[in-house]
């Protein structure tokens, strides 16, 4: 078991098709022939919304560099690191042809 960094999740669909999920927050749990994904946001690929992850991306570099507190340091960092994860899935979806 371990914690899920954002990121995108390939899963695979019966019949061959493959899906990628972005997720962020969570747990992860690898059994033998089972894997299980316990995850705070997931977003189908298809879902992912390019301008509304740059927003976010800029609005928490802008709350890096104020740095009122450190929780909201803390916190803006997080933030940075999911619409960071959340551009580079569209990216890899867009190379994938999806």
């Amino acid at each position: 078991m371990t914690r899920i960094k954002p990121g995108a999740v390939r899963v695979q669909l019966p019949g061959g098709k493959e899906e990628l999920i972005f997720v962020a927050g969570g747990l992860l749990e690898v059994q033998p022939g089972l894997v299980t994904v316990l995850a705070d946001t997931a977003i189908r690929g298809a879902d992912l919304d390019q301008a509304k992850a740059m927003d976010a991306k800029q609005r928490a570099e802008d709350a890096i560099t104020s740095r009122a507190s450190e929780l909201d340091y803390a916190r803006a960092q997080g933030e940075l690191a999911e619409a960071v994860a959340q551009l580079a899935a569209i990216d890899r979806l867009r190379k994938r042809g999806h």
